[in-house]
């Protein structure tokens, strides 16, 4: 019997429910006061995956008239950690809560920001896969 992969479970519809575009203006609203001072909008991504892992991004495309090489990215694995809008560990129990494949989400992290482009920079999530034992934190 066939399973689906991670990637046809996982597609973008289905990461855009996980983590909606609002998202963005709502944590900029908090950060900085203001949604439409924010230089960037956040998606989830699905990036790959392996027997015992799957990564995800979080894709930071820069906004028209904006500069996201010039805003400070480097620090926001550290912030999203701790943002509640951005509420990474409540993306990952939803990510857990759509597993089919009879794994469960485990430990997670969050890693350093890489810069694709200027226009695109990316903080990749990847969360460890263990079979059907209960979610962890980060």
């Amino acid at each position: 019997m066939h399973t689906p992969s991670s990637r046809t479970i996982f597609d973008q519809r289905i990461l855009d429910e996980i983590f909606p575009a609002i998202r963005a203006d709502r944590f900029f609203a908090a950060l900085l006061g203001d949604a439409s001072e924010g230089a960037y909008d956040i998606t989830l991504a699905f990036a790959r995956e392996t027997d015992d892992q799957i990564d995800f991004e979080f894709q930071l495309k820069q906004r028209p008239g904006k500069c996201l090489a010039c805003n400070l990215t480097y620090g926001l694995p550290e912030v999203f950690m701790r943002h509640p809008v951005i509420d990474v560990a409540g993306v990952v129990r939803q990510i857990d809560s759509r597993m089919i494949n009879g794994k469960k989400c485990g430990e997670w992290t969050l890693g350093r920001t890489r810069e694709v482009s200027n226009a695109i920079h990316v903080l990749p999530l990847t969360v460890k896969l263990t079979p059907g034992t209960a979610l962890e934190s980060g």
